[in-house]
């Protein structure tokens, strides 16, 4: 516990942050700007910054009273056209992603979270919720049609949400019924051919029970040109997406039934030899989900000072991942080769999660003490098919995992305005494996989170408050190639989360402002590598596996606000900063990393927003995101180049009808979303050096919705 404190050094943090020092210059200005502009203080403004719920926590609560460091981001707020989750994920601090594929499938946390997967397990590091619905570690579902808000929990949430949750947790939150019956169509046109198309219908059956439906469709041709196939559409995007309530009230709380169903079926096709949008591949890859779901959420008063919330769902997948593993066409050079790889996987899981807890003001010591205990159980089932080239026959594996855990809090009022909360989750974690090599493994796993939380709420309603967290992932096995026995398994992993935090609205209420600043602590880190094997024939076998190689340590800062400037203008900001680094880390080729940054960790990210209202009904945004460079992998060497990304949107707004101009990327700037780090190009020998994904380029349309 001595390495539980904080030891922030801002000159390292500063040496890293040359363009946030620019942002900060930018934000003074921006403000002298609206100043000396227009008035800042009248009487009369009426669009003050809203206040926004959270859902993910045991109790909604809103975000500025929520002792925890969250961001909830607003699919719409920018007036652009977005239909996929890694699209917004810039504009919260210190939250990262990996590609590999048509779309991010896998995120980061404050520097922690998978970049991919080829075989079982997959213990995520993030969790991912859409209604409840557990999509954790397959995030191409992560559609953006009908959704209210997006809320991303950093840090480990290991009270709450459990193994999937040790950096945090993605919460994807849809609009509820309406009381009256309401509806919309949208429609969009873009470049690279795309075109968005949807609706939503929404209101009551009867006096108790309502519904909303929605449909979405979203098609482009994608970024690449085949040059080989003559094609502009081999990584293409084509995603349906349709989702539903049915929600009812009861004489002592409420239900609702949640369902979907999301169709994925892009084209993979995005690594040249020359690292830019020219491929070459005679069989480009596929990425396609097709996942349904259903979930009920119960609501019920069982007396007067218990509650009782309790949700059971259950999501189905099947999952195509595919790709020309040479990159190029046969004949392409004489010492070329020709294979491609194909992952099948039918992922089910089921999950219950029964609550207790005391309603409000009727907790334990006459009402002081608020109190929850719950129960919780997950079922995932994985089948996995491998087509490979170099396969005499098809790799299959079975991998079924149960969860089942016992958590509970509570918390109350001490002297001088304090609250404290304590919370205790303990699980047990077992799984079993089986696949076509005859290797098998029964992991078992018992595994401790919970969390201390110190709070006090100031003047103005302002919020203070300090958490100590501590968060659990699973351990797990290696199934490739030839690896000693002695690596095969590996431990669970472990982490401390030690923060401080502040939320206050300040300059009368114009103003609000979140920060906090952590230092994290992981224990076994389960990290991965390769090593390489000299078969018998003389050949090279290259493994990757994962191994409890290291500890390490991520600190940081976060800080969002949101400012209305005038009665026109409304600024809003996010700035991330992160140091990482392993301890006691050598890799399974012998380099000793210790002090390394650790992988997908950029040292700064920031976001700047600006809403302008032009005129009645008229808008103007224009928002700038960047990031600092960062390692791809912890098994290589190669970087991401830092980057800014300059989007905005002009939009029109009556009553019945939106219209919005946008334009993301509008630099055209190249960045990279996923970096590897061996030899694949025969022109030079099959020499080991970096390929990278580039991510979207410039994108621009239009955008229209009729509401009624």
């Amino acid at each position: 516990m001595s390495k539980l404190c904080f030891s922030f050094c801002l000159p390292s943090f500063a040496a890293k942050l040359p363009h946030a020092a620019q942002l900060l210059q930018l934000s003074i200005l921006s403000c002298a700007a609206c100043f000396l502009s227009s008035p800042v203080f009248a009487d009369d403004v009426d669009d003050l910054i809203e206040e926004v719920f959270v859902t993910g926590e045991f109790r909604d609560t809103s975000v500025s009273q929520l002792a925890a460091s969250v961001s909830v981001l607003l699919p719409e707020q920018n007036g652009d056209s977005v239909s996929h989750l890694e699209e917004i994920l810039g504009r919260a601090p210190n939250v990262n992603f990996s590609s590999g594929g048509s779309r991010a499938r896998f995120f980061q946390v404050r520097g922690i979270g998978e970049r991919g997967q080829f075989s079982e397990p997959l213990n995520a590091s993030v969790g991912l919720l859409v209604d409840g619905v557990d999509l954790s570690g397959i995030g191409t579902a992560a559609t953006l049609s009908d959704v209210s808000q997006v809320e991303i929990f950093r840090g480990p949430q290991g009270t709450v949400f459990g193994a999937n949750a040790l950096a945090g947790l993605i919460n994807v939150v849809t609009p509820g019924v309406t009381d009256e019956l309401s509806g919309s169509v949208d429609f969009g046109l873009g470049n690279y051919s795309a075109i968005d198309l949807g609706a939503v219908l929404s209101g009551p059956i009867n006096d108790r029970v309502g519904f909303r439906i929605s449909a979405h469709q979203y098609k482009d041709d994608g970024f690449i040109d085949n040059t080989r196939l003559g094609r502009d559409n081999t990584d293409n995007h084509n995603e349906g997406t349709v989702r539903g309530k049915i929600a009812g009230d009861l004489d002592q709380g409420g239900w609702q039934v949640v369902f979907g169903s999301i169709d994925v079926d892009n084209g993979y096709d995005t690594f040249s030899l020359d690292n830019d949008r020219n491929t070459r591949s005679d069989e480009p890859g596929l990425d396609t989900q097709d996942s349904q779901y259903l979930g009920l959420n119960l609501d019920l008063n069982l007396n007067e000072k218990i509650a009782l919330d309790a949700s059971i769902a259950y999501v189905s997948s099947d999952i195509d991942y595919g790709y020309d593993e040479d990159w190029t066409f046969t004949g392409f050079d004489v010492a070329g080769y020709s294979s491609t790889d194909l992952y099948s996987r039918n992922i089910d899981t089921v999950t219950l999660d029964l609550r207790l807890l005391s309603r409000d003001g009727e907790g334990l010591a006459a009402g002081k003490v608020d109190w929850v205990v719950g129960f919780y159980a997950l079922d995932r089932q994985v089948d996995l098919t491998r087509q490979y080239t170099y396969l005499a026959n098809n790799f299959t594996s079975d991998f079924d995992v149960d969860r089942i855990a016992l958590y509970g809090e509570v918390s109350g009022e001490l002297a001088g305005g304090l609250r404290l909360s304590v919370g205790l989750r303990v699980e047990e974690h077992s799984s079993n494996y089986s696949d076509s090599e005859s290797v098998s493994f029964t992991p078992d796993d018992n595994l401790l989170g919970g969390r201390v939380l110190l709070e006090k709420v100031l003047v103005n309603e302002n919020l203070l408050y300090a958490s100590l967290t501590r968060g659990y992932k699973s351990g797990g096995f290696n199934t490739s190639g030839s690896l000693d026995t002695d690596l095969r398994l590996f431990d669970p992993e472990t982490l401390w989360n030690l923060e401080l935090g502040y939320k206050g609205s300040l300059l009368e209420d114009r103003l609000n402002l979140r920060a906090a600043v952590f230092r994290m602590q992981r224990r076994d880190v389960q990290t991965a590598t390769s090593i390489t094997r000299v078969r018998a024939n003389g050949s090279s076998e290259f493994i990757d596996y994962v191994g409890n190689a290291a500890e390490g340590v991520n600190q940081g800062l976060e800080l969002e606000a949101a400012f209305q400037a005038t009665d026109r203008l409304q600024l809003s900001a996010s700035l991330g900063l992160l140091d990482t680094q392993f301890e006691d880390y050598i890799d399974g080729s012998g380099q000793n990393l210790d002090g390394r940054d650790q992988a997908q960790a950029p040292g700064y990210q920031f976001y700047l927003s600006g809403d302008y209202q032009l005129a009645q009904g008229w808008s103007l945004n224009v928002n700038f995101e960047g990031k600092d460079d960062y390692y791809f992998s912890d098994s290589h060497s190669e970087r991401s180049s830092s980057y800014e990304l300059l989007n905005a949107s002009v939009a029109y707004s009556t009553e019945r009808w939106d219209f919005s101009l946008w334009g993301r990327n509008l630099a055209d700037e190249d960045y990279f979303v996923r970096g590897f780090f061996f030899g694949n190009d025969p022109r030079d020998g099959y020499t080991a050096r970096g390929f990278t994904q580039l991510g979207a380029p410039r994108q621009f349309g239009i955008s229209a919705s009729a509401n009624f």
